[in-house]
């Protein structure tokens, strides 16, 4: 539709640029001590419903432990933090083993909990800097962590996303031509492989130079487009004009900014990678999609 209305020539999708960046899930930032008083009240609203009669809801001594965690943390004093964070464990532990021995042997239940009994424990068991997956979130349990070295962010929750923008401004705007979300936080280099592909199946015509920073070295891009690819500080094969081309390479942090802010989300925050259409970054749309008010 770009190239019929002339706001963007055909030539324009040839040459892109390639960058990551993280779709923020909308979950509070996670903490041990919060993570296990939701799981804890969870359970319980699950048992209320179930009709089950637990020994104990731990409603006010749980929430009194967690405000009084939040408070020593705050004031440094992390001995008083670490047993209000004990009592909140011992809380959750004591609400999982009410609830397994109620319904032990009723396969009905034992479905119904089955979910919500693997979060809690996970939850309970999982340990600061400890190595593989985690939960952060009950209700997203798709979130990551992904540190990307931002002064203001260090870490970020939420899904790595793959951005490719038009290398040269097109008339009607700078277009990002492929948004990919890709779970498990992968390395950057190896994403070209999935998203060469997925790319020129979107704008329907072979990319001819791809441009990217220095976390994309060591790339997995495909046979035929092994010597297409330059990154940032690269010596060989770079000539003259390429080195005048990589002076555009940063143009690729606005479009990501005006991706974040002013469009929708919805299709890059899914667990499973799927592509998005060619949209122009700005001007930003005068109306809001269905699929794209969520985000």
């Amino acid at each position: 539709m770009a190239v019929k209305t002339g706001a963007m020539k055909p030539q324009d999708t040839r040459r892109v640029i390639v960058d990551t960046t993280v779709q923020p899930k909308n979950v509070m930032f996670p903490t041990g001590a919060k993570l296990i008083h939701r799981a804890r009240e969870r359970l319980v609203r699950l048992a209320k419903k179930t009709g089950l009669d637990l020994r104990q809801s731990y409603v006010r001594v749980g929430k009194l432990a967690l405000i009084k965690h939040q408070r020593y943390a705050h004031a440094k004093q992390f001995k008083r933090a670490g047993k209000a964070l004990r009592k909140l464990k011992t809380y959750l532990g004591r609400t999982i083993r009410d609830i397994k021995r109620q319904i032990a042997g009723d396969a009905e239940l034992d479905a119904v909990f089955k979910w919500p009994l693997y979060q809690a424990s996970t939850v309970l068991e999982q340990r600061q800097r400890q190595r593989g997956r985690k939960i952060y979130s009950l209700h997203a349990h798709e979130v990551e962590c992904i540190g990307k070295g931002k002064a203001h962010a260090p870490y970020e929750f939420g899904v790595k996303v793959s951005i490719a923008t038009t290398l040269k401004r097109s008339k009607g705007g700078q277009f990002a031509l492929h948004v990919m979300a890709l779970p498990g936080n992968p390395y950057d280099g190896h994403t070209l492989g999935t998203v060469i592909p997925a790319m020129q199946d979107t704008v329907g015509a072979e990319i001819e130079r791809i441009l990217a920073d220095a976390g994309y070295r060591g790339h997995n891009a495909p046979q035929s487009h092994r010597f297409r690819v330059f990154t940032a500080g690269q010596k060989r094969r770079v000539t003259p004009a390429i080195k005048r081309q990589m002076r555009r390479r940063p143009a690729v942090e606005p479009v990501i900014g005006h991706i974040k802010n002013e469009q929708g989300w919805a299709a890059t925050t899914s667990p499973t990678p799927r592509a998005m259409p060619s949209t122009p970054s700005w001007p930003p749309p005068a109306t809001t999609s269905p699929s794209c008010s969520g985000g």
